[in-house]
């Protein structure tokens, strides 16, 4: 059974060429992981039912996605600075002592 990563990034990445190189970048690093991009219909109907009953959108991330997978590779903002959603779910990974890699928008990993 594969492992799965988590790509969090900003939502202004979105259906970018950028988020489309980053997939490719991190698919080639990571090739024994299946990759879960929040970019689905699936996790923003999840999101919307969450904020909707809930009143937490977020939660259904931090409760539903994130669990399911076993790390994560995150890209912050050009700036170098952390949305507040992608440090929340970095910080998910790094609480529970999963490893947790930064990308960068030029395809480096740390």
């Amino acid at each position: 059974m594969l492992k799965r990563l988590y790509f969090g990034h900003p939502v202004n990445t979105y259906n970018t060429d950028l988020e489309s190189q980053l997939l490719q970048r991190i698919s080639e690093s990571f090739p024994d992981w299946e990759i879960e991009n929040p970019n689905q219909k699936c996790h923003q109907e999840g999101y919307a039912h969450w904020k909707e009953t809930t009143g937490n959108g977020m939660d259904y991330f931090t409760k539903q996605v994130l669990p399911s997978c076993q790390g994560g590779v995150f890209l912050p903002f050009r700036d170098g600075a952390w949305g507040a959603g992608v440090y929340k779910e970095a910080k998910f990974y790094a609480d529970q002592g999963y490893s947790i890699w930064t990308i960068a928008h030029d395809g480096t990993m740390n």
